[in-house]
């Protein structure tokens, strides 16, 4: 019901004041995973729901169970079209909360899955997508062990939509918050940004490109298991930037760590394909999804063994270091271009790409 993108890590959220939610019908821009979501979640959900695990909420909420740590995330996946280069939507359900877990620092456990199936939805299909979920969970090296199966009237389900909830043991060496990070720390960005929602723009027909682009959907527990080794006690921090793409992530980690985060434009790995697919559109790749990809945080002493490791990963192969966190502007997101000049990278406004994920 609480969604994993804009619930506030801890203590800097508590301090400051949460916004009210004024709205009086909801729209696209309230799962967009920018402000207009992050004013839903924290102005109305929140506040009605509030307890100390949710409060606490970023990819996954941790809980203490008999002296370990487990890890619990849910996710609801509605994207449009089901089939697109690279993945579907199986895939990326298992994909996504499988990764939700592994940058909150957990080895996923166990999945459930709840499938709401639209009247008349060609049975090949769906059989389709289930086998594309087993594959999925044998490469995480998950099981789904329960779920839930519903069919709604015809025109009422846009053929298949699956909700999906992962349980995780979480590393008790690694406690990773927006408030852990400090100024001198790395950013790094485990690949290139913005294929997975370019390859659905092209999926639905909305762009004609002789380059193919394909999503990165794919489980990120490999990269983060890399990163937990080569970093140890100075990874600080992860998240995998989906909705509202990297520039929502490092938004999120200026606001809640109280930080500045500064990025170089010329070190961001996007595709040229991905770069000219955006100007047709209008869009800024940092705030296109991605579906495997991680934004961590690093000690500067750990980077570049941080970074090796990263690079030596399936996935991880065209990892950079982005950015790097400091004193000032306090609170805020500032790129440096390759023209020598700065902008400030605000949250996301709107809802540019709707039904990504």
């Amino acid at each position: 019901m609480i969604d994993d993108r804009g619930a506030p890590p801890d203590a800097p959220a508590a301090a400051r004041r949460l916004p009210q939610f004024t709205a009086e019908r909801i729209d696209m821009s309230h799962g967009a995973g920018g402000k207009a979501m992050a004013r839903l979640i924290e102005g109305m959900l929140l506040p009605s729901l509030s307890n100390p695990a949710l409060a606490l909420l970023a990819d996954a909420a941790i809980l203490p169970c008999d002296g370990m740590r487990l890890a619990m995330t849910t996710d609801g996946y509605v994207v449009r079209p089901l089939v697109f280069p690279g993945g579907s939507i199986g895939e990326l359900a298992v994909n996504g909360t499988v990764n939700d877990l592994a940058v909150s620092g957990a080895a996923p456990l166990a999945l459930s899955s709840a499938l709401i199936i639209e009247e008349g939805l060609e049975t090949s299909i769906l059989r389709r997508e289930i086998d594309a979920m087993a594959a999925a969970a044998r490469r995480a090296g998950v099981s789904i062990v329960t779920g839930d199966t519903k069919v709604v009237e015809r025109g009422k389900g846009d053929g298949l939509y699956i909700v999906t909830t992962g349980v995780g043991i979480a590393d008790p060496t690694l406690l990773l918050s927006a408030t852990a990070v400090r100024p001198g720390d790395k950013i790094l960005c485990s690949g290139t940004l913005g294929d997975h929602g370019i390859a659905i723009m092209i999926a639905r027909g909305n762009l004609e490109l002789e380059a193919e682009v394909r999503s990165d959907t794919l489980p990120l527990t490999p990269l983060t298991g890399a990163l937990r080794i080569a970093a140890g006690a100075g990874l600080r921090f992860m998240r995998d930037p989906t909705r509202g793409g990297a520039a929502t992530v490092l938004n999120e980690l200026a606001r809640d760590s109280g930080c500045a985060i500064a990025i170089w434009e010329k070190a961001l790995p996007v595709r040229e394909v991905v770069h000219g697919a955006c100007e047709i559109l209008g869009l800024d790749p940092l705030y296109v999804a991605n579906e495997g990809k991680l934004i961590a945080v690093v000690a500067p002493e750990t980077a570049d063994a941080a970074l090796a490791a990263l690079r030596g990963v399936q996935g991880g192969e065209e990892a950079a270091i982005i950015g790097e966190v400091r004193e000032e502007p306090a609170r805020m997101v500032v790129m440096y271009t390759e023209f020598g000049g700065t902008r400030m990278v605000d949250m996301l406004i709107g809802d540019p790409l709707p039904r990504i994920c």
